[in-house]
């Protein structure tokens, strides 16, 4: 459930909210809590723990919203966001509550359906914050069983595929096939806003429940980070950041993390020691432009580059792990890139899903019966333009 606490000292907006959200009150998905000033609101505060969004208003009597954020600043424990409804002409006000913390505005009089969707995109960041956290804590208990290592990595990588069916302007899929019950690789891809596509590869050094652990909690801070519209370069900067803050254990992460834009098919992306992926025009295939940069968890004071290229619709891109690459027979012969740059060639125009399995299944065939010694993940996209849209 969303617990919503709404500061406001209009008598009518109460009876407002609650008939705009009956339904999601009556289903137990929304809760709301309300206070006439940011006094009282300070209190409800203390008092109920969970909240998840606060609607704030900026002019209210006995404290108003600007003296209430300010507060809010002050307590560590707050993990709340702070949406801020006012009127569009007290924007210097607004600009001021967005300097003191707040998350975001919305303006009077209330557009109740543009004011759901902020709702929701607050929570979601208030969520990705909050694994966050709690992935920082799993960091520094690595002595964790393996089945609970298990049980986190299966719940954290998606599975669902199409993953956003309601846009066509891309095609994506992934597979990782870790070496051990537990394994160090990880992918991701998330909308960020309603106009863009983040897609991130990992591979952590090591195996077992350290490396899953690592990998979980580098995969909530890239999340968290992205969620919240940051470039990709900075976004591995403030993961290098965290990890090295926190890496007891003294692993490194390799990262790829990349940004598709909808409409015009640029695509901004920035590495921290991956393999260079691949890029599929048809049948000719060329590595990724590559951006440098040393792998996450060693050198806290790291700033890392990106850089930005443009797809044309049709155009792929295929990222993935170095358990790919080095794969190797039963006669010690790795599975090399020269070899899957050709597969990429002959299964250039594939649809993304088959293109996906043909690379397992020819990694699978050259390894024949010798054991698998490194997690092998896969991601390819497809970027098709937005003459595909519904």
């Amino acid at each position: 459930m969303t617990h919503i606490l709404v500061v406001d000292d209009e008598p009518d907006l109460e009876l407002l909210i609650r008939q705009r959200f009956r339904r999601k009150i009556r289903d137990g998905e929304y809760s709301f809590y309300f206070a006439p000033n940011g006094r009282d609101a300070l209190a409800l505060v203390d008092s109920t723990p969970g909240l998840d969004v606060v609607l704030c208003d900026i002019n209210m009597p006995v404290m108003d919203g600007l003296t209430f954020l300010s507060n809010v600043a002050e307590r560590e424990d707050a993990d709340f966001k702070t949406v801020i409804v006012s009127a569009y002409g007290d924007m210097q006000n607004i600009r001021t509550a967005m300097n003191r913390g707040a998350f975001d505005f919305v303006t009077k009089p209330i557009d109740f359906e543009d004011l759901e969707l902020t709702i929701e995109k607050t929570v979601g960041q208030v969520r990705a914050l909050r694994e966050a956290r709690e992935a920082r804590e799993k960091l520094s208990r690595l002595n964790r069983e393996l089945d609970l290592a298990n049980r986190v990595q299966q719940e954290i990588i998606p599975k669902k595929f199409p993953p956003f069916p309601e846009h066509r302007e891309f095609a994506l899929f992934a597979s990782m096939r870790p070496a051990s019950s537990v394994g160090g690789d990880f992918y991701d891809f998330f909308k960020i806003r309603n106009n863009a596509l983040g897609v991130a590869i990992a591979d952590v050094s090591g195996k077992g429940v350290p490396a899953a652990l690592i990998m979980a909690a580098s995969r909530s801070l890239l999340k968290a980070e992205a969620m919240e519209g940051t470039p990709p370069a900075d976004c591995l900067t403030h993961v290098n950041r965290s990890l090295c803050a926190e890496n007891i254990s003294s692993m490194f992460v390799s990262l790829f993390y990349g940004v598709l834009e909808f409409d015009t098919g640029r695509f901004t992306y920035s590495s921290a020691g991956h393999n260079h992926p691949y890029r599929l025009n048809g049948g000719a295939v060329s590595l990724l432009e590559p951006v440098r940069g040393t792998v996450l968890g060693v050198d806290g004071s790291m700033a890392y580059k990106e850089n930005t290229v443009n797809f044309a619709p049709g155009e792929r891109l295929v990222i993935y792990t170095d358990g790919i690459i080095e794969a190797f027979s039963e006669e010690k012969e790795e599975y090399s890139e020269a070899r899957f740059q050709q597969l990429l060639e002959k299964h250039a125009d594939d649809p993304v899903e088959d293109l996906v399995r043909h690379i397992i299944e020819d990694v699978e065939i050259h390894a024949e019966n010798a054991a698998q010694s490194d997690d092998m993940t896969v991601l390819a996209l497809e970027y098709r333009g937005t003459q595909q849209r519904q």
